[in-house]
Order: C-alpha cells, then structure tokens, then sequence
C-alpha cells in the first residue's frame, strides 16, 4: 500500500512521458514527476521516496526531502497567507497549507511557527496546524523516566515557562527562571526529564538531572577556583540569575554540586564565597 506522507522504499517499474511509476510489493503504483528523475536511475531500482498529493489532488513521489512526515511536529516558516490559509515551506516543491480553521493564532508571512501535520479525512491530503493540544501527550507513560535525556521542540511561551513538545510525542514545559536567555519558538534543544509530578505532567530541564549530571559539574567548580585563586564570590544563597550566567547552571545544580565538594572535603563554604579547602584548613 502507497502511504501518503511517509518516506517508502518502492521499485521502479516503468517509464512514461510524464515519468518513472514506482510500485510497492503490492503492486500499487504511484508516478514520480520526471523533474525528479536523475540519470543513475534504472528500470528495476529501489529507490527511498516520499509520497504527497500534488495541487491537482494526486499522489506523486518525490525524492525531496521534507523537513516533517505525517504525524510529526517542525517549525516551519509561512510563505503566504491567502482567504484559504498559511502555506508553508516544509523542503519539497508543494507548500503545506495551514488552513484558518487549524491556526491557534493568526499565522503570519515570514514568521515562523511549530505545525503538525496528518492526513486530511475529507480531502485525503496532508494538512497542516498549529492547535498542537488535541495531538500532544500530556501525561508521563513508561517510556518517560527522570533523568532521561530528549530532544525538546519549542512551541509556545507563557508567563511561567516554554511549553515544548517531548521526542516528537509528549507535551512538557521549561520553566522560565532555569533557563540562562529567552528561548525561541521552532528551536530544538537537548533537555532531561525532571522528577515526574503526581498529575503526570512533564517538566523539562536543560540541565542534567541526577547524581551523575553533579559528578560531571563538579570539575567545573573546582577549575574556576583555581583559576581565581581558590575563590569563588558564590554559595547557597547566591541569586540563581547570576549562578546561571556566571556557571551556565541552575542554582539548584550549583548546591548539588557544591554540597558533594563539601562533603569530599575539596572546598569550604563561607559567607563570602567558596573556598578550595587546603592541608592547614583540614589541620585546623
């Protein structure tokens, strides 16, 4: 069976004036457009394509590389907006149409915003929208564990936080004040799963979560001493803003990981900062 918005390996069968027709092993067959066609290409080659229905409503094949398949989330960059809808460019020759109805908020030329795609009941075409909260998972399942690294996409920004979209499935959200600048919508970060809530719902830090991510930091922390003498303007009362800026680090990593040095022995923590701790002080 030819699927319509996925990338397919399908043989190539014959040619005609118009092009190659590709075939599945049902013998279902599809035309790619000769505009796709290069000169290594052979009757009787497998080819990787992706299928989408052309302006005329047909299905065509194409070798283009689209920046989503059916059922996934990108940010996508609105070409033109007509009394239909927003078209957007997502990497093949055929706009994605966002109609009005599928826009959580009026979809502008030029500006970009995160879509998800699926296929059209009633049209049988790929279709586009920016209502993101009826496809989004907003709850933790088994596959979600604290400390697990994932890809976060953001979407929107609210007063509190960045709503993302988890690993292409779930809905989650990084607060505002762990983050070291603004983030923007369409960007695509590297977050790990905080501790989970008792509702189900996902927050996301962009800083490791756990045991290891405090081992890993604590080089960090021991290096800057040494740099500045063995001391640090810093403690457990220093403001988080300025402990992200300086450390690129939430406040609450930065006491994980000052309080494993002090427990080690390896620094002290003053009123005015910390200190490597040294052979006299352990004396004393």
């Amino acid at each position: 069976m030819i699927k319509i918005g996925e990338y397919q390996t399908l043989n190539i069968d014959r040619e005609l004036p118009q092009g190659f027709y590709l075939v599945d092993d049902d013998e279902d067959d599809v035309l790619m457009p000769r505009a796709y066609i290069t000169e290594e290409m052979e009757i009787g080659d497998d080819i990787v394509v992706f299928v989408y229905c052309d302006s005329l409503g047909r299905e065509v094949a194409t070798t283009e590389r689209p920046m989503l398949t059916i059922g996934e989330y990108a940010a996508l960059t609105v070409k033109s907006v007509n009394e239909v809808g927003a078209f957007c460019d997502w990497g093949t020759s055929k706009e994605l149409l966002v109609p009005h109805s599928n826009q959580a908020e009026r979809l502008e030329e030029g500006k970009d915003y995160v879509v998800y795609m699926y296929l059209d009941e009633h049209s049988d075409r790929l279709v586009g929208t920016t209502k993101l909260s009826k496809f989004v998972k907003n709850e933790a399942d088994e596959y979600i564990k604290m400390g697990q690294e994932v890809n976060v996409l953001v979407y929107k920004s609210t007063d509190i936080g960045y709503k993302v979209i988890i690993n292409q499935t779930f809905g989650g959200l990084i607060y505002k004040n762990e983050v070291k600048k603004n983030l923007k919508i369409g960007q695509s970060l590297t977050g790990f799963i905080k501790p989970l809530r008792p509702d189900g719902k996902i927050d996301v830090s962009l800083d490791p979560v756990g045991y290891s991510s405090v081992s890993e930091h604590e080089d960090i922390i021991l290096e800057r001493l040494e740099m500045n003498n063995g001391f640090l303007p810093f403690h457990d009362k220093s403001d988080p803003e300025l402990i992200r800026k300086e450390f690129g680090m939430s406040k609450k990593l930065f006491k994980k990981i000052i309080g494993s040095l002090y427990k080690q022995k390896k620094i002290l923590i003053k009123d005015k900062g910390l200190f490597i701790e040294k052979s006299d002080d352990k004396e004393m």
